[in-house]
């Protein structure tokens, strides 16, 4: 069975690049022929893909917009037809506005891959229209987590098959890892307004004065880095708050942090919470929508209510001052985070394909 999984530009390092290169990966390795195709660009994937996996690139020019409608529609359809493909998974909703079209008329199963939450269009009208569409006749529509399955299922005159199947872990569970009280902090992300740093920052503040011993890192990049580092200079927090940059290692800081804190006032799927499952550690987290209620259930980590800075900061301090609960967190999400490996997140992949 030959599966085709279309997406931006699969050239590209982000989350979404690389889950749907393990995808490509896992399927694969469970005996599907694969072709992996780029929108624009992708003639050098970022993430490594097995070599039986062909690659495809509709066009090469990389640009912030996409090619015209009628000559994507054809080029889409065109690839179809000429590999004979059986399944179509489109991991960008926004692309279904043209696989839609693309598809007519051919006996292609037509799978839309949900990365956002269905509250958040990042400004695109498109994408709600998208969405729409997809729901009504898309074959399936995969969401993140149940919590967004729920937001198609009530918000969507439906009627493909809505499931959710969670993003798979990059990370094996870390069995190695010892931490010997480094009392350090860790936030993982974009410096942007989504991933809400300047709540974190402002918890920090309370957080500092009376743990005056521990450190935040926060490794990532981004618009906001003069304004964070405005902040950080105006509360005087130089001596406590570390902005790390970009990493090629993030596995390095997660080995030699105790707690792990999530303050993003939206999410589609954190795959830092995955990544924190594997490596054992604490979180404390806004309860945004959506993924954070979900994966950490069960294993203690902390949900606290949207932009409740004050309480974020308790629930930090509570954490570290108790060495024993972060014990009993670390091994608990490290029997969650079995659940995510790649090996589970295909079998749910291989059951949808198997029942369409």
């Amino acid at each position: 069975m030959k599966v085709l999984i279309l997406g931006g530009n699969f050239d590209n390092s982000g989350g979404t690049e690389r889950v749907g290169t393990m995808l490509a990966n896992g399927l694969s390795e469970a005996g599907y022929e694969i072709l992996l195709a780029s929108i624009s660009g992708g003639n050098k994937p970022f993430f490594s893909l097995n070599e039986e996996i062909k690659l495809f690139s509709l066009f090469d020019t990389i640009g912030r917009t996409l090619p015209r409608t009628p000559s994507l529609v054809y080029k889409i359809r065109k690839l179809l037809k000429d590999e004979h493909i059986d399944i179509l998974i489109v991991v960008e909703t926004m692309a279904v506005l043209f696989t839609l079209p693309a598809t007519i008329g051919l006996s292609v199963k037509h799978i839309c891959w949900e990365h956002f939450n269905f509250n958040s269009d990042l400004g695109k009208s498109g994408r709600r229209l998208a969405r729409q569409l997809a729901a009504r006749y898309c074959d399936s529509v995969v969401t993140l987590t149940e919590r967004d399955k729920s937001y198609w299922l009530q918000g969507t005159h439906h009627k493909s098959q809505i499931t959710a199947i969670a993003n798979p872990c990059p990370f094996s569970v870390q069995t190695y890892v010892e931490r010997e009280n480094t009392k350090v902090v860790l936030a993982v992300g974009r410096l942007t307004y989504q991933k809400g740093f300047d709540l974190l920052l402002e918890s920090w503040v309370q957080v500092s004065e009376a743990m005056p011993d521990w450190k935040l890192k926060i490794v990532g990049e981004g618009e906001d880095r003069a304004k964070l580092t405005n902040f950080i200079k105006e509360n005087e927090l130089n001596d406590s708050v570390e902005l790390v940059g970009n990493t090629d290692s993030v596995s390095q800081y997660y080995e030699q942090t105790e707690i792990f804190c999530l303050s993003s006032r939206f999410e589609g799927f954190p795959m830092v919470l995955l990544e924190t499952l594997a490596f054992g550690l604490p979180v404390v987290s806004f309860d945004c929508d959506t993924g954070p209620e979900e994966v950490l259930e069960n294993t203690g980590s902390i949900l606290v209510s949207q932009k409740d800075t004050s309480k974020f900061a308790s629930s930090l301090i509570e954490l570290m001052i108790d060495e024993e609960r972060r014990k009993i967190i670390s091994m608990r999400s490290k029997e969650k985070a079995q659940i995510y490996q790649p090996e589970n997140i295909i079998k749910q992949w291989t059951d949808l394909i198997t029942n369409l």
